[in-house]
């Protein structure tokens, strides 16, 4: 037997007392007896909230998503509650995915609450998770859970906490919850239900939510435009196809493929490698009936359907990928045309996105006379510019990772109603003559064409966790002064809040949160971040270059790649 730490060894000891059920306790006594590898990773830390909630493997383990962590939580999150409203009512919804064990987990997590004496809303059968943020808002409820991994591996599963605004949770709300979490024992968890405080619900959501999606995502298309566009989309064996298909014939959409090997939702995801719309492979097969049906446009959601991957015609005839930033470029500045047209803009709106994403944003927002944010990665920040600034109203916030939402009546980013909005610019783009990939080449001719490209370096395990974190110590503490031969001449350090000029040597604050974040700009214009996944262990690096044209940017991020050796 290999040797296994002594404070890991009593961890594990501690799952082998009669609070935890008889198959765990024989799991952990086998992995002690034969597999200290697995039991070290199971154990070595507590899962942790990142930047989409809590994910993690399935299995035993304080390092890994059942039925005791997540009860935990679940049990923590009751006495917050309870302390924070303690003259109300308390309600939750619940939605889940179609994750392996996500409907059980669901159930357990509504016991927990319902032993507590919270009223629960929950979902009869799987969901999307933006359904599951309106939900929260549309039955008044506290608090709502999401039990998703979004596009990690199959054996994954994850807890997203929603709060009364219909945003994911923020600091320091989330450091509260935690540590009420943290102060409990495994034994304190109330696991048996009371099934009066649960209550199931399906169509009285899903027939508003799928409205709200048809108010804000539709554009006076024409009929005859509808009719003309041909649209393939593939839910990726996911929880879109109880939704999106539903909403885009109520639009008036008839001309709609699905690929129907990936429409029934399967915690494997049997027919691809991963079911992430980020992956030009997850959408081999829609591209493959693209060709076939002669469609406009491909959409393909990941497995919680809050992200949308799309592919589009070029000139050529040829079907074509967008990346996240390309995407959220067209929507948004269709959305400030829109606005503008009717008249709306009047200096109370904003577009919200994210540090990572695209520089152009802003300068597109900027030049409609609409105010920009910027945020932490993660549409919960997003959602809390919404709850910051409640004198402005949100036209629509995005980030590279292909998320968007629309509007506000969804506060975290919402593949149904994107899904709308991409096939009502693609329709009405097509009427005009034009096609999606146009507008485009339109947008960057205005106002100068970027490019990005995401690097993810994948580091599994406790070694790999501390990997990640060497990686980053070292560029922090022996910075670049130049990068693919431009010199370096500000870093944005997100951990000490600090921005350096390095032409002037001043510094000057960063207003928004701290975060494990580096962004190092060039003076040819490229921008650089560096930031540890919070969902998945990877190390992410970010490149955006731009030019008053296409040539030679390609080759800018490849000489980026090369001197940075993050192959």
């Amino acid at each position: 037997m290999r040797y296994i730490d002594p404070i890991i060894l009593e961890k594990a000891n501690t799952w082998l007392t009669p609070t935890f059920d008889t198959e765990t306790q024989h799991t952990i006594k086998e992995l002690i007896a034969y597999d200290s590898e697995t039991l070290e990773d199971s154990f070595y830390k507590n899962l942790e909230f990142g930047t989409g909630g809590m994910r993690g493997i399935m299995g035993v383990g304080d390092n890994r998503i059942n039925k005791y962590t997540l009860g935990k939580n679940t049990q923590g999150l009751s006495n917050y509650l309870k302390k924070s409203f303690p003259s109300e009512d308390l309600k939750i919804a619940i939605a889940y995915d179609c994750r392996h064990n996500s409907k059980e987990l669901a159930k357990v997590v509504s016991d927990v609450f319902s032993a507590n004496r919270i009223k629960v809303f929950l979902f009869s059968d799987l969901r999307p998770t933006p359904e599951l943020s309106f939900a929260v808002r549309y039955l008044n409820c506290h608090c709502g859970i999401v039990l998703t991994a979004s596009h990690n591996p199959p054996e994954y599963n994850g807890y997203k906490v929603y709060w009364q605004d219909g945003g994911q949770l923020v600091p320091p709300q989330d450091e509260a919850i935690i540590a009420e979490i943290n102060a409990l024992e495994y034994a304190d968890i109330k696991f048996e239900a009371n099934e009066e405080f649960i209550q199931f619900i399906d169509e009285e959501v899903d027939a508003p939510f799928s409205e709200a999606s048809l108010k804000n995502g539709s554009f006076h298309t024409s009929k005859e435009a509808k009719d003309n566009l041909k649209i393939v989309f593939t839910s990726l064996h996911g929880t879109s196809i109880t939704m999106i298909p539903r909403v885009l014939e109520k639009a008036g959409y008839k001309n709609l493929s699905i690929v129907e090997a990936q429409a029934e939702p399967n915690g494997d995801f049997p027919t691809v490698v991963s079911p992430n719309p980020e992956e030009p492979e997850a959408l081999k097969m829609a591209l493959e009936l693209a060709e076939k049906e002669k469609a406009d446009i491909v959409i393909g959601t990941d497995p919680d359907c809050d992200r949308l991957g799309i592919a589009v015609r070029n000139p050529q005839g040829t079907m074509v990928l967008l990346n996240g930033n390309q995407a959220m470029i067209i929507k948004t500045h269709f959305l400030l045309e829109q606005w503008k047209k009717a008249g709306k803009l009047n200096g109370k709106q904003f577009v919200g996105s994210t540090i990572v994403s695209t520089p152009m944003i802003q300068k597109i927002v900027e030049a409609f006379g609409v105010t920009y944010m910027e945020g932490l990665t993660g549409f919960k920040w997003i959602a809390k510019m919404i709850k910051d600034f409640p004198e402005l109203t949100l036209i629509g916030g995005g980030e590279e990772s292909f998320g968007y939402m629309v509007g506000d009546f969804v506060r975290d980013k919402d593949a149904v109603t994107a899904t709308l909005l991409s096939c009502e610019i693609a329709a009405q783009k097509k009427a005009e003559g034009s096609s999606i990939y146009m507008y485009l080449q339109e947008i960057y001719k205005e106002f100068g064409h970027y490019q990005e490209k995401l690097i993810s370096m994948v580091k599994k395990g406790k070694s790999g966790a501390e990997e990640i974190q060497e990686i980053l110590k070292t560029y922090r503490n022996n910075p670049p002064t130049e990068i693919a031969g431009s010199s370096v001449i500000c870093i944005e350090d997100y951990k000490t809040s600090l921005s350096k000029n390095l032409l002037n040597g001043s510094s000057s604050a960063i207003q928004i949160p701290k975060s494990n974040v580096l962004i190092f700009y060039t003076e040819d214009g490229s921008k650089i971040a560096v930031r540890p996944s919070g969902t998945e262990p990877k190390i992410k690096f970010y490149i955006s270059v731009n030019g008053k044209n296409e040539e030679g940017l390609q080759e800018k991020i490849a000489a980026i790649i090369q001197d940075l050796n993050i192959h």
